[in-house]
């Protein structure tokens, strides 16, 4: 039987709506229709197939005000990030409606015949999204599977089904097939598990936490199921004494409390070199305390509330730690915690190592280019991370030691739709975004033709 879930408004604690979650009986139901439509929706001509994308992407990019305001409602995003994430959907679509009409294969040169090779879709594709970025992490998933010729079934976290619901919705209305694309809100051991489980289900798409990703993992081999996982981080913000200070510590803040910390790519370690720690924390202090804690439906707020009461009393456990400073956050109804800064006395300590998941920050010195490398990548993750210096070489030299599937060099910046995102080591397994995402769901035919001699 199916049951029901009430969403709560995180910086309100008041109920929103009510969604009934599908129950396993709903799911195979979904996803039997998802592998009927794919059969049509396969055969779609590229340059259909490409215009309905498009179409899809124009919907969401006209009802980003909407999309935005529900996120607010039901994950505590600010507005202007819920705005940049609704448009993050339509400039996926957009991106990857171009691709129907460039998936190539190749011409091989063979003897005795003429080799091609084409990419073929899978099939059903399974996509599972976590409550932290509800929709671009869907988009992520279900915009190259379709292009791609797949059929997409979507389960939203328990959370925050708000904007999945709705985006579901959108697709009908730009046109494309119903089927091709749905919807099922419900718990992760009942419709994730069956998506896993399900012999029709070709390819599982996660993002979520590390523990849950390996169970996954584990589930898919049983029917070599292919997968993508984006999991955990626990990335490093290494900071040069010859680098900018000043802009490095305004830009921190940024880096690990966008989000309520709630974010796989947040700067949760920061890394300074020792002669230019004191200067860095005197500028660090003062961008924390600026950084504004409020309401997160004004467009002034820079940091809403943590997702659930449970969530902040996980990160809650962290806080034993010696603390250097901390911001602000509303006192009343919601689950606020202010900005903190720790100072770890040793890389063993728990907030160095674990993924706390929330607006906390570790701060510790390093004294070179060797020993900051070593500090980095002493962690069992490795997704993103920042590295700051004016020194050109060095930028390179260290970009290439850490181990992390995303560095940017004197900026925070993780994520453009149009180059790949993913991690090494326990942070995941393939990549999205970019052109590289599109070969995962796809499968090479190889076909020889004989030419008789």
């Amino acid at each position: 039987m199916s049951s029901v879930y009430e969403v709560i408004n995180p910086a309100t604690e008041k109920v929103v709506t009510a969604i009934e979650l599908a129950d396993e009986a709903a799911t195979d139901a979904a996803i039997e229709r998802a592998h009927k439509a794919f059969d049509t929706w396969r055969h779609v001509a590229p340059g259909d197939r490409a215009k309905m994308l498009r179409s899809f992407a124009s919907v969401v990019s006209a009802h980003r005000e909407e999309l935005a305001a529900l996120e607010i409602e039901n994950s505590g995003h600010t507005r202007g990030n819920a705005l940049w994430e609704a448009e993050n959907v339509a400039n996926v679509l957009n991106y990857y409606s171009a691709a129907p009409e460039r998936l190539f294969g190749k011409q091989i040169p063979v003897p005795n015949g003429i080799d091609i090779t084409f990419k073929e879709p899978l099939g059903v594709i399974g996509v599972i999204v976590p409550w932290n970025f509800p929709m671009p992490i869907a988009g992520w998933g279900f915009a190259p599977a379709l292009a791609a010729g797949n059929t997409v079934v979507l389960k939203p976290a328990e959370y925050t089904p708000m904007t999945a619901i709705r985006l579901g919705e959108l697709a009908l209305e730009a046109g494309i097939p119903k089927d091709v694309f749905t919807v099922i809100p419900g718990k992760g051991s009942i419709v994730g598990a069956r998506f896993v489980t399900h012999p029709k289900v070709r390819k599982i798409v996660f993002t979520g936490s590390t523990q849950v990703g390996k169970s996954i993992m584990a589930g898919c081999a049983d029917q070599v199921k292919r997968v993508t996982l984006e999991l955990g981080g626990k990335s490093a913000n290494v900071i040069f004494a010859d680098s900018d200070i000043e802009k490095a510590a305004a830009n921190a803040p940024g880096a690990v409390f966008d989000n309520a910390g709630q974010d796989c790519c947040a700067r949760s370690r920061i890394l300074v070199e020792k002669s230019a720690f004191d200067k860095f924390m005197s500028a660090f202090e003062v961008a924390v305390k600026k950084f504004r804690v409020e309401d997160p439906s004004l467009a002034t707020s820079d940091m809403g509330p943590m997702i659930s009461a449970k969530q902040k009393a996980a990160v809650e456990k962290y806080l034993d730690e010696p603390v250097a400073f901390t911001g602000s956050a509303p006192s009343g109804p919601g689950f606020w915690l202010p900005p903190t800064v720790l100072l770890p006395t040793s890389t063993k300590s728990k907030s160095w190592n674990d993924e706390i998941f929330g607006p906390v920050v570790s701060v510790m010195t390093f004294d070179g280019e060797d020993d900051a490398i070593a500090k980095a990548n002493e962690t069992e993750f490795g997704l993103s991370g920042s590295i700051w210096t004016r020194d050109s070489g060095k930028a390179i030299r260290v970009s290439r030691a850490i181990e992390s599937g995303n560095l940017s060099v004197n900026s925070n910046s993780s994520v453009r739709y149009w180059t790949p995102f993913g991690g090494y080591k326990q942070s995941g397994l393939g990549r999205e975004l970019g052109p590289d995402a599109l070969d995962s769901f796809t499968e090479v035919k190889n076909v020889f033709i004989s030419t008789g001699k």
